[in-house]
């Protein structure tokens, strides 16, 4: 589309208009959005027992938990970008969004959840360390070199989405802006533009496709090491250990997974309403599902979290 088509002034900011998903109906904004503030509270709460549990527990200050408390500070900050101006439009009726909040919602959302993404390359790593290089494991990650792989990850993730968002600021809109979306999200703000959209869009499919596919790439090549370590190992009871300890990140694929569809929907002949409740269900479950296959189903975490939640009366612990 001709920028020259826009009806927006240069004086003023265009208005970001949230559609939502057009066949939601009216009737269902309040359940829906009470579902919402469920998930919300639990992914809050959730996560803030996690990071307090690891924190305050000096036996989970080892790399593996290093990492999880980076992985669970991020679900909260990728949820909370997007859930709270869900939950304004379905109960609040704001469907309005400012045209910088709108940018730096846009960047958040993406920024955290390529950071999340390469967490678990770091993550994986680590488990290759620990079964494959045992021996090596204290001297390859040290505390120095754990805190540098969660900020390499940190740092090039919040970095990737950056020249996208910045040549869409610039894009031309008109001075009311729909947005066929639940939030502000890079894709659905560059169709909306009156400018041509074709640059944009590559660009955010080639992310698209980066953001998922070289990480899990990477992941699977750790585990296929793993996996052949494992099997080395003699005894049974040395490879259920070892199959245990890594069980719950083989399950990293549904992450992946779960960006490309929301991403790839806008090439493919799909429904609008599928795109958007695909990003929804990302921006929601994964955070959930993150925490209970991550660290909730860890013996060590539940512990610390229940020594914090329910502490024993020290006066009752032995005999009157």
């Amino acid at each position: 589309m001709d920028a020259t088509a826009c009806n927006g002034s240069k004086d003023s900011s265009p208005i970001f208009y949230l559609v939502g998903t057009p066949s939601l109906r009216e009737f269902l904004f309040l359940p829906v959005s009470f579902i919402f503030l469920f998930f919300y509270l639990l992914i809050l709460v959730g996560n803030t027992l996690i990071l307090v549990a690891m924190v305050a527990e000096p036996r989970l200050h080892k790399p593996m938990y290093f990492f999880l408390i980076n992985f669970s500070a991020l679900d909260i900050l990728f949820t909370t970008s997007t859930v709270l101006k869900m939950l304004s439009l379905l109960f609040l009726g704001d469907h309005y969004l400012g045209f910088s909040a709108c940018f730096l919602q846009m960047y958040l959302f993406h920024g955290l959840n390529c950071s999340e993404a390469f967490i678990l390359v770091v993550m994986a790593y680590d488990h290759y360390v620990a079964i494959c290089r045992p021996l090596h494991y204290l001297v390859l990650m040290t505390p120095q070199t754990s805190a540098a792989l969660a900020a390499s990850a940190w740092l090039t993730a919040l970095l990737l989405p950056t020249p996208a968002v910045l040549q869409t600021f610039h894009m031309a809109f008109d001075n009311t802006v729909h947005i066929y979306h639940c939030f502000c999200d890079h894709l659905a703000a560059v169709q909306a533009s009156c400018s041509d959209t074709t640059p944009q869009t590559f660009m955010g499919f080639c992310i698209a496709v980066v953001v998922p596919f070289l990480p899990l790439l990477l992941v699977l090549l750790s585990y296929a090491h793993i996996l052949a370590s494992v099997l080395r190992i003699s005894s049974r009871e040395g490879r259920s250990k070892a199959f245990s300890t890594c069980s719950s990140h083989l399950l990293a694929g549904t992450y992946y997974s779960s960006i490309a569809i929301a991403y790839v929907a806008y090439r493919a002949d799909l429904p609008l309403d599928f795109h958007i409740m695909g990003n929804v269900v990302h921006a929601i479950l994964a955070p959930v599902l993150n925490a209970l296959i991550y660290t909730l189903r860890n013996k060590d975490v539940k512990a610390a979290i229940t020594k914090i939640t329910c502490p024993q009366d020290p006066g009752h612990s032995g005999d009157p």
